[in-house]
């Protein structure tokens, strides 16, 4: 059997609750491990266990005030989309609602993302609303989730898109959900599949992350949510956001930080590597106390080797995981398919050619540079053995003083 109404619904607010830092992952399992048990003492004759809105409220985890604002936040509209059964609540984040939906005409399931209406007023996240439509819409990849609409009815923005039967990598990783290698690389490879496609069409997503990576019940990968995409070749909207970082603090690169001009696909490979790290060792590359600490961890500090936090990563993925990582973007892969030839060489159980060669140019790069250092050195410890004389020598000549002077000079320096 599955999960009752009030089990789904109770998950869905606890979600919702540590998205918006209003208590924590732990907080949240503590009261719902008291449901549970409340459940199990009284027959299902008696009064039903208090729902975990109530228990967190009960507990003073959070206030009422604070649960009723995201009760009202994400309400299903009031306003019934055409076409459309809505079924209920998929999911909920800070900038919008995923409803699961039928589509009458076509007696099929999809999903319906609602912008909430504390944005509708909003040009720029209702702007970003559609572009996210637009941009998934292009993309056609069984590892990408298909767009299917996006409109508005009255002053309901949705968008349309296909349904996904099962959860995102997040849901598993706040479960504790520990992968193996060969479970790592089978999702990285789906999500680097995906990722070429979009670079191919001229999008950059901007925003890989675990979040936004999908596992179907049959184990298949998709990469959703287009909404922070962009065409590398709209330097209208490049211009726009020039100085801003957009991203996500743990996975985002570091020219997304610095609000580069010139964002492209690498930015994305970097984000990836920072999802394949959290996903190889269950921690992620960077933390600290804010999004800022965090940010600057990855402009400044050294990333920590994968395996010096799990030792069973092999030095194949290691290698993958550096390259992706390199804070200098152009010692990162050039391109999605460098990295998967890569990533399906080590899943062969080969070598990672592509990271070993950017591994060599780098030090090449490092051994030019030290010979250029130790040639300036020595020319200066030339110029500093020269004999002292020479130089007064050379300014006397050079100012047109008599053979006379020169040759007393000489004389003296070298009588001894």
């Amino acid at each position: 059997m599955g999960e009752t109404p009030q089990a789904n619904h109770d998950s869905l607010l606890g979600r919702m609750v540590v998205e918006r830092g209003l208590a924590t992952a732990e907080e949240v399992q503590k009261c719902l491990d008291k449901h549970r048990d409340a459940a199990a003492e009284k027959p299902d004759t008696e009064a039903k266990p208090a729902s975990l809105a109530s228990l967190l409220i009960a507990d003073g985890v959070v206030t009422r005030r604070q649960i009723e604002r995201l009760v009202e936040e994400h309400r299903p509209p009031n306003q019934q989309i055409p076409g459309y059964q809505i079924l209920g609540k998929l999911g909920a984040g800070a900038m919008a609602t995923v409803y699961k939906a039928r589509q009458v005409s076509l007696d099929r399931i999809v999903a319906i993302k609602i912008l909430p209406k504390k944005y509708t007023n909003n040009p720029e996240f209702v702007d970003r609303f559609y572009n996210e439509g637009k941009a998934a819409a292009k993309l056609n990849h069984p590892n990408i989730v298909g767009a299917l609409d996006v409109n508005r009815v009255g002053d309901t923005h949705y968008f349309v898109m296909e349904y996904v039967e099962g959860k995102t990598l997040y849901d598993d990783i706040t479960l504790g959900k520990q992968y193996s290698e060969k479970e790592v690389l089978n999702i990285i490879i789906q999500v680097t599949r995906a990722l070429h496609h979009a670079h191919k069409a001229g999008f950059v997503h901007r925003d890989v992350k675990p979040k936004n990576i999908m596992m179907t019940n049959e184990g298949v990968v998709k990469l959703a949510d287009m909404g922070l995409a962009r065409a590398v070749s709209d330097r209208e909207a490049a211009e726009a956001e020039q100085g801003k970082a957009f991203g996500t603090p743990y996975y985002i690169s570091p020219e997304q930080i610095r609000g580069e001009l010139d964002v492209d696909g690498r930015a994305d490979i970097y984000s990836l590597g920072a999802t394949f790290y959290h996903l190889a060792t269950g921690k992620v590359p960077f933390d600290g106390p804010n999004p800022s600490a965090v940010m600057h961890k990855h402009l400044k500090a050294k990333l920590v080797s994968p395996d010096q936090i799990n030792p069973a990563i092999s030095a194949g993925v290691c290698e993958i995981i550096e390259v992706c990582m390199a804070k200098d973007r152009t010692k990162r892969y050039a391109s999605t398919a460098e990295l998967l030839a890569d990533l399906e060489a080590v899943a062969r159980g080969e070598a990672p050619l592509q990271a070993r060669r950017m591994f060599d140019l780098a030090s090449l790069a490092s051994l030019e540079n030290e010979e250029k250092e130790e040639g300036a050195a020595g020319d200066t410890a030339r110029i500093d053995q020269t004999p002292w004389f020479v130089t007064p020598l050379i300014f006397l000549a050079a100012s047109g003083w008599g053979l006379l002077l020169i040759t007393l000079i000489v004389w003296i320096a070298t009588r001894d």
